[in-house]
C-alpha cells in the first residue's frame, strides 16, 4: 500500500506556481490577482478561504477577501459580482459556498463572468468540460486529476467508480475520468443513494473515488485487492481529545481498507489540499489570460 501525499504534491505545484508567477513579474507582466468573496461566519468557510488567501502568498499572487454578513441581501452580493466581473484589475474571484438559505447559489455561480470563474462552476465552464474543451475545472476534481498524473497511476481501461453526484465533484469527476486523455480513458460508473448493488459496484472497481459526505461508508469489503482509493470526504466529527473539539473524517474507513489498497489517500492531507492548489492554478491560468483572453 502506497499513501498518496496531497500536502507534499501541494507544495510542490505551490513552488512551481511561485516560479512562473515570479518570471511573469520578472517580465514585467500583472501579478496575478484573486479575490474572494465571504458571507457570514461558516467554520468550514472560514478555514477555507484563510487556507486560499495564505495559498495566494505562497503562490506570489495578490488577494483581495471582500467579507459580509450572514444578513447581506441576494441583490447586494448580485452587485458586487458584476462589480469583479468588470474590475480589470481581479483576474478570477470566487464566491465562498455554501450561501445563506435566502440567497440562489445558482443565481450568483450563473452571474460570475465565466471568463473569471475560477471556481469552474459556471455552466459555461461546466459544459465545456464535459465536451473536452479548454476552461476552468471544477478545484476538487482537478486536484484528483493532479495527484494521479504525480503519482503514474494507471487509468486507461481501469473501472473508475464514483460515489456520489454532486456538480462539485461526482459529475465533472465522472465526464474527466471518461474524457480522451491521461488521466481518464476509463469506464466510468457513477454511484449514489439510489443504485442498486452499490456494494457489488465498489469491488469490481480498480480506482474508488469516494465523494459522498458520508463518514466511513466505505469499508474493507467493498474494495478489491490492489484498488486505488481516492477519499474526497471531510466530515467534522464531535472528538473531545482534540483541542478543537472535532477531528476531520473521510468517507472511507482508513485503517480497514488501506491494507487492499495500491493507492489510497489519507484525510486529512490527501485530496483537501490539492483542492485549494488547484484553484491556484486555474487563478494562474486567469492571469495569464491563457484560456479565454
Amino acid at each position: 500500500m502506497r499513501l498518496i501525499d496531497g500536502k507534499a504534491i501541494s507544495e510542490q505545484v505551490k513552488q512551481e506556481i511561485a516560479k512562473e508567477v515570479a518570471e511573469m513579474v520578472g517580465r514585467g507582466e500583472k501579478r496575478p490577482h484573486l479575490a474572494a468573496i465571504l458571507v457570514g461566519h461558516d467554520g468550514g468557510s472560514e478555514t477555507y478561504v484563510a487556507a486560499k488567501v495564505k495559498a495566494c502568498e505562497a503562490c506570489g499572487f495578490k488577494s483581495s477577501l471582500i467579507r459580509y454578513e450572514a444578513d447581506v441581501t441576494e441583490e447586494e452580493l448580485l452587485a458586487r459580482v458584476r462589480e469583479l466581473n468588470e474590475d480589470e484589475e481581479v483576474d478570477g474571484f470566487i464566491v465562498q459556498l455554501p450561501l445563506p438559505k435566502h440567497i440562489s447559489e445558482q443565481k450568483v455561480i450563473e452571474t460570475i463572468d465565466y471568463r473569471k470563474d475560477v471556481d469552474g462552476f459556471h455552466p459555461i465552464n461546466v459544459g465545456r468540460m464535459a465536451i473536452g474543451l479548454p476552461c476552468y475545472i471544477s478545484a476538487t476534481p482537478n486536484g484528483i486529476l493532479e495527484l494521479l498524473k504525480r503519482y503514474e497511476i494507471e487509468t486507461s481501461g481501469k473501472k473508475c467508480v464514483v460515489l456520489g453526484r454532486s456538480n462539485i465533484v461526482g459529475k465533472p469527476m465522472a465526464s474527466l475520468m471518461m474524457r480522451k486523455a491521461y488521466p481518464g480513458d476509463a469506464t466510468v460508473t457513477v454511484c449514489h443513494s439510489r443504485s442498486c448493488d452499490l456494494v457489488k459496484e465498489c469491488q469490481e472497481a480498480d480506482i474508488l473515488i469516494a465523494a459522498m459526505g458520508q463518514p466511513g461508508f466505505v469499508k474493507a469489503e467493498m474494495v478489491k485487492e490492489g484498488a486505488v482509493v481516492i477519499d474526497v470526504g471531510t466530515t467534522r466529527v464531535p472528538d473531545a481529545t482534540r483541542k478543537s473539539g472535532f477531528k476531520l473524517t473521510g468517507d472511507v474507513k482508513f485503517d480497514e481498507v488501506a491494507p487492499k489498497c495500491s493507492y489510497i489517500t489519507p484525510v486529512p492531507g490527501g485530496v483537501g489540499p490539492m483542492t485549494i492548489v488547484s484553484l491556484m492554478k486555474n487563478a494562474l491560468l486567469a492571469g495569464k489570460k491563457a484560456i479565454y483572453k
